[in-house]
């Protein structure tokens, strides 16, 4: 019954700014941790970010540090990723995810540790 929708993908060219969404349904969101994750052409998938249901807990991979920034509006059931300053490297797939619950704390850097992904949406970031 949880249904989670990615939207606003596109192409841009490198050093500018995109803004993802990802409604949730079917579930009580307010209580869901949350992750994004991307994948390119030939290699696997990969963690991007995360937020919990305290949005003081949140993480980023190494390759997006200080460029991306996860969010989360509870009131709409709504998660967010602001890219900034976006290279040819970030040119992938970008899938939002409901995390499992009753897991072990590193399983939130993998995506076995998530029960429930959005279909994906594009990512172009080319000259």
């Amino acid at each position: 019954q949880v249904q989670l929708i990615e939207s606003g993908g596109g192409s841009v060219r490198p050093g500018g700014s995109l803004r993802l969404s990802c409604t949730v349904s079917g579930i009580n969101f307010s209580l869901q941790s949350m992750a994004w994750f991307r994948q390119a052409p030939g290699k696997e998938r990969e963690f991007v970010a995360f937020i919990g249901t305290d949005t003081n807990d949140m993480g980023y991979g190494d390759d997006v540090k200080l460029r991306f920034s996860i969010s989360r509006d509870d009131t709409k059931n709504t998660l967010s990723l602001q890219m900034s300053s976006l290279k040819p490297e970030d040119t992938a797939v970008y899938y939002c995810a409901l995390k499992k619950s009753g897991q072990w704390r590193a399983s939130r850097y993998v995506a076995t540790g998530y029960s429930d992904w959005g279909q994906g949406t594009q990512v172009t970031v080319s000259s």
